[in-house]
């Protein structure tokens, strides 16, 4: 059973980090989203960048290396 008096995940500056990472690789929103368990609006957020400005450079540079 949920426990849903419990607060959602939130997504830390690592985590958009991987999004960005499993993005690229071709991985659907939907999916990384629920790895995360959050909605998939938060994983678009960071693909937007809404959220965690930043991450993107810092997932390319990780890309590269």
């Amino acid at each position: 059973m949920n426990d849903n008096s419990r607060p959602s995940y939130t997504l830390t500056f690592d985590d958009a980090v991987q999004i960005w990472l499993r993005h690229w690789k071709g991985e659907f929103q939907n999916r990384i989203a629920a790895s995360f368990d959050v909605n998939p609006g938060r994983v678009n957020d960071v693909l937007n960048e809404r959220k965690h400005v930043g991450s993107r450079e810092a997932a390319l540079s990780r890309r590269s290396a």
